[in-house]
Order: structure tokens, then C-alpha cells, then sequence
């Protein structure tokens, strides 16, 4: 049975003996009901994995010893969602949810034209891409960004391949390996896409019209359709 996972922020390779905040204690000693001697994998989400053992489990300040230390590399193919703010919350959070699971490595949430919310509780959702993360046992959180506008993030990334899903006519090309590079940003628009206006300013900044199939997506879904081919192709 694999062991449990749990996030560590703060982790220095000088640490033998690591306090768990408060919140990691509680979850360890009293909702698992785990021991001194059981062991748990503490990740602090830049690839390291460290296997510990509990020596004391107390509910507050849970104390580990450091047993062993290893490092999994990040892919070197990069994956960015840049994708519009919903207004419904708990469908963005969907989002994040399933993107940090598939493993994109930046997510960047847009503030389009017609994106109807702007407000973004970061901590609640840096939360969320943690829990996924541990969830899905890995050890690379991805990189979770303030709203940025859609024009100064166009203007400021700086991916090898850089991709744009929208739903007006026009040429588009089928997602294949050919537009993949060691870095793609792909751009996901609001409810209601992008505007004809922002797609045209897309296009003066070198992003290439994608298709995501043959059917209207809503955004969180082209997200994850988006993610899941990135990753994979």
C-alpha cells in the first residue's frame, strides 16, 4: 500500500527533524489516527519526495524524522493553460483540480472581455492544486499565477509554441506533436469566447488557431481537453 502524501512548504535539506504545521498534524494524527513509527512521503512541490517517520504524534505539531530523500525531475516538455476566470467558482476549481492532476506545469488565469467574474481567492485554490498534487502522488505543483488581463499576458509569455482554441469559423489546425515544443501556451476563452477582437490580437502576437474537436466545449472542459493532449500527444 503506497504511503500517504502530504505537502511541505518550507523544506530545507539541513532538516532531519521536520515539524508538520498544524493543519498536516491534524490530518495525520486525528483524522488517519496514524502513529509513532508509521511512515508518510512529505512533498514540498519542486520535485523532491521525502519518506519519514512519525516520532511524535502530536494533533498540533506533529514532529517526523527524515529516513530518506529523493528527486524526480520535471519533464522537460512545459504545459500553460491560460484560461478565463468562470462565474461559476466551483467549475474553475474543477478546472484546477483535474489540470494539476494530468500534470501542466502553469496555469494562468485570464481576464478576458466577456469574462463575467474577476474576483480569485488564490490561497483557496493554490489549496485546491495542492490537494490534487498529493492526491495524485506526484511531486511538481504547478505553478498557479495571479488574474492577468489577456493583452499583457499575450504580451509577456514567451513559450516556443503558442496556441489559441476559439469557436469563431476560420482555419484552424488539429492539435498534433507538430505544434508541440519544449514550452506551449495554449489560451482558453471565457463564456462566450473570446471576442473577434482578441482573437485578431492573438494572431498579431504569433498564437495559432487550434481545434479541440468537433464539438462546442464549455471553457473548463477545452481546458481539460487542452491539458490531457498537451501532456500526452
Amino acid at each position: 500500500m503506497a504511503l500517504p502524501f502530504f505537502y511541505i512548504n518550507d523544506y530545507t535539506e539541513v532538516k532531519k527533524m521536520i515539524v508538520l504545521d498544524e493543519e498536516t498534524s491534524k490530518h495525520i494524527v486525528q483524522v488517519l489516527r496514524m502513529k509513532r513509527g508509521e511512515a508518510i512521503n512529505l512533498t514540498d512541490g519542486k520535485g523532491s519526495l521525502l519518506t519519514c517517520t512519525i516520532v511524535d504524534d502530536h494533533k498540533k505539531h506533529c514532529v517526523v524524522d527524515l529516513i530518506n530523500t529523493s528527486y524526480n525531475a520535471q519533464r522537460q516538455r512545459k504545459v500553460s493553460i491560460a484560461i478565463s476566470l468562470l462565474k461559476n467558482a466551483n467549475r474553475f476549481e474543477w478546472f484546477l483540480e483535474k489540470a494539476t492532476e494530468i500534470g501542466v506545469n502553469e496555469i494562468i488565469p485570464l481576464i478576458c472581455e466577456r469574462t463575467e467574474k474577476e474576483k480569485f481567492r488564490y490561497e483557496r485554490m493554490q489549496g485546491i492544486c495542492i490537494s490534487a498534487m498529493l492526491q495524485s502522488q506526484q511531486t511538481w505543483l504547478p505553478v498557479l499565477h495571479e488574474p492577468s488581463s489577456l493583452k499583457n499576458f499575450m504580451e509577456k509569455t514567451n513559450a516556443e509554441s503558442k496556441l489559441i482554441a476559439h469557436c469563431e469559423n476560420g482555419v484552424k489546425t488539429v492539435l498534433t506533436s507538430k505544434l508541440i515544443n519544449q514550452s506551449t501556451c495554449i489560451l482558453i476563452g471565457p463564456e462566450g469566447d473570446f471576442t473577434p477582437n482578441e482573437i485578431e490580437l492573438a494572431l498579431q502576437n504569433s498564437f495559432i488557431p487550434v481545434s479541440l474537436g468537433e464539438t462546442r466545449l464549455r471553457t473548463e472542459t477545452a481546458g481539460i481537453v487542452a491539458a490531457t493532449l498537451l501532456s500526452h500527444i
